[in-house]
């Protein structure tokens, strides 16, 4: 798949992120993307992504929603963990390189206003940088270790 662009791997990476459970929509898509990059990627750019991973066959739409195929799944597997966001998106730009696409796929035809509708519910939401999409991981309480005394008939561990 060549060129790369920085917005085909931000939308992979928000596709990830939001459709874990099911087919993302498009409002969910774009809330994944400001909470990777920091921003919300322009219309026309966001578009044209659609459009090129979908003719790639890289994602699909399903259930009203969008979701990764697998070939984009095997892509974004095997990667660092808890890197930095320029170390993720190098990372799958790497692998994108070496993806060449496996037939004819139909592409994603997005509008300017459905794109728009979506950053707008995104942005009507109340909430920044896609914390409507995450919830919080509960804090676990903090466990005591079990305190060493040392052999029975010593002090405390002491030698006598």
């Amino acid at each position: 798949m060549h060129p790369i662009h920085d917005v085909d791997v931000i939308l992979l990476l928000a596709l990830a992120l939001s459709s874990k459970r099911r087919p993302a929509a498009l409002f969910e898509i774009v809330a994944a993307a400001d909470l990777i990059y920091g921003a919300i990627p322009s219309e026309s750019k966001m578009i044209e992504g659609f459009s090129r991973l979908a003719s790639h066959g890289l994602i699909v739409e399903a259930e009203g929603g969008y979701t990764l195929t697998a070939d984009a799944q095997k892509i974004m597997a095997g990667g660092p963990r808890k890197p930095d966001t320029a170390k993720r998106i190098f990372a799958v730009k790497e692998k994108l390189s070496a993806y060449t696409p496996q037939g004819e796929h139909a592409p994603i035809l997005l509008t300017a206003e459905q794109l728009s509708e979506a950053i707008l519910a995104h942005r009507n939401s109340g909430v920044g940088a896609g914390r409507n999409l995450l919830v919080p991981k509960p804090k676990a309480e903090p466990t005591k270790r079990p305190r060493y005394w040392g052999k029975p008939g010593t002090m405390r561990g002491r030698k006598a």
